[in-house]
This record gives C-alpha cells, structure tokens and sequence, in this order.
C-alpha cells in the first residue's frame, strides 16, 4: 500500500488539468479526510443536452475542431465519456423558434403528429454523438405542450387545458414522439413530464402542480405507455421546486411534500414511475425524496446555467452543486448547454453559460471552466461505480466514488483563497496520501484497487 501510485489532477483559475503523481506513505499526521468502505448508490453517468442553437454553435467549427470537440463529449474514451444526455421534446428555450410536433388544432388523434423539425438540428447532433457512442442513453422532455392544448393558447406561460380528451390526445403526443424516433433510429430511453414544473417563463414552459403530475401519469401516460407496448421509462421530471424558504413565505409546502410525494405516495401513479429528475431549486427537496423513497432512481438534470460570462466564480459554484446533488442521492447528472456561442443568448434573451464557446468569427473552441469542473468527474468516474463513504472535515468539499474495478475516485475542491493540505486515509491506516491543494482549486485523485 506505502508504494501505491495516486494520479493527481489539478485545476484552478491560472492552470487547467495539471497532472503529477504521488505515492501513500507512512506518516503520523491526523487524516483529514478518511475514504470509509461504506458504498451507497450506483452511478449511471454524466451528459449535457442536444439543443439547436448548440448544434449551430458546433458547425462554426472546422471539421478537424468539430471532430474533437464530439471526440471529447461523447466517445468512451474521450475527455468527458458522455453516457446519459437530455433532448427536448419541441422547442426549448435555447431553440431557434419555438416549435411543437403538431399544431393542428383539435388533432387530438395526432394525425399530424411530426418531427421533421428535428430532422434539421437535434437529430443529426444525437446521430453524431451516436456514432461516438452507440450507448448513449437519451431522456426527452417537453418545455411546452402544443399550443391549442393550453390555457392560454401559447408556447409561454399558461397550463395545460385539464379536458379528457386534451389529456389523452397528450399521452398520445408522447407516445408518437417515441415511436417517431424509434423509427429514425433513436431510442427515446425515458420520458420526463414536463421541464420545470413551476416554471411560468416567457420561454416555452407550462406549469403543473403535483396533483396534476398525479392524475395524468396514473389515469393517461402510464396507460398509454402500456397500450403501445413501449418500454420507455417514465420520470418523475423534471421538478424545479421552490426554495423552501421562500415557499414557506407563501405557504407551508415544500417541492418534496407538493410535487414528488404527492406523486409518489399514490401507488397506482408510482407504479409507473422509475425516477425522479431534478434541477434548479429542486436541490433543496432531493434529500427528502431519496430519504422517502430509495429504491427509486434520481437525476440532476439541468446544470444551472449562469449569465454566458462563463467566470471562475461560476465554475466554483457549479462545483458545489455537483458534490450537493451526488452527496444526497443522484444517479447522473446532466449539463445544461454543452457548445454555444460567446455569451450563449437564448432566442428569449437570456445569456447563459456553456462547456464550449465556439467564435463564429475565429471558429475556434474556447474550453471554459466548466469543461473542466465536469471533466474533473465525467473522466474518471464511470457507469456502475458506487459513490463510497468519506470522513474528517474536508467532507464537505468532497464526494468520493469506486469504479467497478475497484479504482477509487475523489473529486475535491479547496474552496480557499490560500492552499491548503489534504491528508488522505484510504481506510483506517497509517498510510497517508499528503497534498497542497491549490487555492480555490478541483482536484481528482485516482487511486488503484
């Protein structure tokens, strides 16, 4: 064990993904950080989403770019090894127009049900990522109904209109959206609800309360899933749920207690459910939820996004909600916008951060910081590892995962503004691993079996 090699990979404002090696030695100093051999859940990977103005962002590339920018997303041995990545179901908000799969008014047979919008930017973007990746495993989710099936009758704000034949001709919606993509040759493998289900934006959204989510999984989509004999999972998803200080100004609910139990705690409608995706807000209900329900399977699904100024600042801020969501129970996590171009504004007006900036003047990719942050996990830490127990005060700066070949991966940040040491205990031994972390640094330490 004392001449055991660790990898080390350093990443800070000044220097990204530096690499030495350090070996465990026998020493008396205290551990400040213990890796224990409790495991807890299973890891199903990292991704970001197929949205348009992302795929537009890509083609400003020359190939030779553009091939290594798809290489370092999504090939198993590339820089992030993505396994798991999102796609819209119409338009979402980072869309070049707003847009649902059938706008024929009162088709509630969805006779004119298409995606031949798709054709254009989201499926030649996941064809791609296809050919990289043959396993990549895709979830879809609506940020809007079509319009005539809302209150009022638009892409933005508004619900879904609550009428039996609005809410099977939906189900139905889904349904052909699978089989639409079945037929190009795309499995859809899970479906989410609906995107931000409190979000009432001027961006494609519709609000739901959990209620609704209820009654239309358990008496329509769960039905219409079985119907068509599609193995497609249904989610729980995707719950942005209100900060639960703010909530309680408001009233005495919580995201957990209004969206996710009122679901779940319902068991014709759970028995339809395989997971429960959260993202934004959400953060502050995912512990309760897999403290209630654990045998289910949970996600993080959309990174939050920032202001397009891709600053350090933010990266350290996106760090902490990776080690939050991962500490308290998630299976993936999933970026928001992986390309963009600089300042990524949305076609609402929003500018938004991204893992890669593409120039359309220079056409040359810009790595920002949340490349890294992502790569710090996505790199090392694969599909059937287990996240593992950690001790001593740097827990809170830290997750810790094992891959199913006993490799051991600590993802670690010193949140400081001087550096500070890392005495590392694999276990309860005399062997430390002793590390200047640098100030305001991502560290990824892996260790052999």
């Amino acid at each position: 064990m004392s001449n055991q090699t660790i990898q080390w990979f350093s990443t800070s404002k000044a220097k990204a993904w530096q690499s030495q090696a350090h070996h465990l030695t026998d020493t008396q100093e205290s551990a400040n950080l213990i890796l224990t051999g409790e495991t807890y859940q299973l890891v199903e990977g990292f991704g970001g989403c197929f949205n348009e103005l992302g795929y537009v962002a890509l083609n400003h590339l020359e190939k030779d770019d553009r091939d290594r920018v798809l290489h370092s997303l999504f090939h198993p041995e590339g820089e992030h090894k993505f396994t798991i990545c999102r796609l819209p179901i119409g338009a979402s908000d980072y869309a070049l127009e707003w847009y649902s799969h059938n706008e024929t008014d009162g088709d509630v047979e969805m006779k004119h049900f298409s995606i031949e919008r798709d054709q254009q930017y989201l499926i030649p973007f996941i064809r791609e990522a296809l050919q990289l990746n043959p396993d990549l495993k895709l979830f879809a989710s609506p940020w809007s109904p079509p319009t005539w099936m809302k209150s009022p009758k638009a892409y933005n704000y508004g619900t879904l209109r609550w009428e039996k034949d609005i809410l099977k001709a939906y189900a139905l919606y889904f349904v052909k959206f699978v089989q639409a993509y079945r037929e190009a040759g795309i499995t859809i493998h899970q479906i989410h609800v609906q995107n931000e289900v409190i979000a009432d934006q001027k961006f494609p959204s519709c609000v739901w309360t959990g209620e609704q989510l209820r009654e239309f999984i358990r008496d329509y989509l769960g039905p219409a899933f079985e119907e068509h004999g599609l193995d497609t999972e249904i989610w729980l998803g995707t719950i942005n749920a209100p900060d639960p200080w703010e909530e309680l100004m408001k009233k005495t609910s919580t995201g957990f207690d209004e969206y996710a139990h009122t679901v779940l705690s319902d068991p014709q409608a759970y028995k339809y459910i395989k997971g429960v995706g959260y993202q934004w807000a959400g953060k502050n209900a995912i512990q309760r939820t897999v403290a209630s329900y654990p045998e289910l399977r949970y996600m993080q699904t959309e990174n939050e996004c920032g202001n397009g100024e891709n600053s350090w600042d933010y990266a350290k801020y996106v760090y902490n909600l990776y080690q939050h969501y991962f500490t308290n129970g998630v299976n993936a996590y999933i970026y928001w916008n992986m390309v963009l171009e600089p300042k990524g504004k949305s076609t609402w007006g929003w500018e938004q951060n991204s893992m890669i900036t593409v120039d359309p003047t220079d056409r040359k990719p810009v790595l920002n910081p949340e490349y890294y942050v992502m790569k710090h996990f996505s790199h090392f830490v694969l599909p059937g590892a287990r996240r593992i127990g950690l001790r001593g005060s740097w827990t809170g700066n830290a997750v810790a995962f094992q891959n199913t070949d006993g490799q051991r991966v600590l993802v670690i940040a010193n949140p400081f503004k001087e550096s500070r040491v890392l005495n590392l205990s694999i276990g309860e031994t005399t062997h430390r691993l002793e590390l200047e972390l640098e100030p305001e640094s991502f560290n990824t330490m892996v260790i052999p079996s």
